[in-house]
């Protein structure tokens, strides 16, 4: 038997779900072949404390030591959430494949009003709260400076806090500190880790503390960032093996898709620190892209192109607000 395809991932509970997930794609589109995951360690996982919403930490946060592990032929194929991923890949690298898309919307997470009651300095909620129905200056806490604009563009009176941490450790933040009132989540990392919201608004799963309620949040009012819910496979240019695993793996109205989304970041200048959000949607037989930029001010722009010009697509909707 050949030597075994090297699969590079974060080790994040997240990270690794997705890179398992991939594993059994590879597994069952060949059988006949072995496949190892290699778990590195990022960047991203060493700064913990850092803040996302300064703009000053390094483009690749959660990508360079993978690529560098592909580079060095320690790996063959690296698994990413799309959204990590830079637009501008390091030279001999490239997208060879991306899957099926899950739900792109974030999700508010908030304490119910029975968890709060013995405790006097928090404030507990309804289910199935709104945005719109929080109350004046309620504490949300999130590191993206996109989710962060937004917020602030459809509730100005919203005070914003940073916080950091994978998605099991941001909720017990919420369910612990008095200061905070709701957090957002993307529900594509909530459902990958096996967390349901029920019919009446309750977020269930793993070790979800007692009392969190979800509600998701339309697109209309938060647009997300250019790649969610999307898992990228990242190989080395001419690789003919991989060129062919990747061609079986490939979602490809997902691809064209996140393909327009990171043509208008790259045109935009920016990295997924930037406060801008981008969604495309195949509809019919053409492609949508809707984006909206807090870089000079609130600005949103849409546009729609044939399915195979989603580049074009994607610096259409950047020279529209620049």
């Amino acid at each position: 038997m050949p030597n075994p395809i090297l699969i590079a991932t974060r080790g994040s509970a997240l990270a690794l779900a997705q890179a398992n997930a991939v594993l059994h794609q590879c597994r069952q589109a060949f059988p006949d072949q072995s496949f190892e995951l290699v778990i590195i360690k990022t960047t991203g996982d060493k700064l913990q404390t850092a803040s996302m919403a300064k703009g000053d930490l390094p483009k690749g946060l959660f990508t360079k030591e993978l690529e560098v592990a592909l580079l060095n032929r320690q790996a063959d194929l690296a698994v990413h959430s799309l959204k990590d991923l830079p637009t501008e890949l390091p030279p001999g690298l490239q997208l060879g494949a991306v899957g099926r898309r899950e739900d792109v919307r974030d999700v508010l997470i908030y304490r119910d009003a029975a968890h709060s009651r013995n405790q006097p300095a928090k404030r507990g909620f309804a289910p199935n709260l709104l945005l719109a129905d929080f109350p004046p200056e309620a504490t949300i806490a999130t590191s993206s400076t996109r989710r962060q604009a937004q917020l602030l563009a459809a509730r100005p009176d919203l005070k914003v806090v940073e916080i950091r941490g994978n998605v099991s450790t941001r909720m017990q933040k919420l369910a612990d500190r008095a200061e905070m009132d709701g957090t957002i989540l993307a529900m594509a990392g909530l459902k990958r880790l096996n967390f349901r919201i029920t019919d009446k608004g309750r977020l269930e799963g793993d070790a979800v503390p007692p009392g969190l309620l979800a509600v998701l949040l339309d697109v209309e009012t938060m647009l997300p960032c250019v790649g969610q819910a999307a898992v990228g496979i990242e190989i080395r240019q001419s690789d003919e093996r991989m060129d062919g695993l990747c061609a079986r793996l490939n979602h490809a109205p997902t691809f064209q898709c996140v393909t327009a989304e990171r043509s208008f970041l790259a045109a935009m200048g920016g990295g997924c620190q930037s406060p801008v959000g981008a969604h495309a949607e195949i509809i019919e037989d053409r492609l949508r892209l809707r984006a909206v930029s807090f870089i000079r001010g609130c600005r949103r722009a849409e546009a729609t192109r044939a399915i195979h010009e989603a580049v074009m697509l994607g610096t259409d909707v950047a020279a529209a607000l620049s």
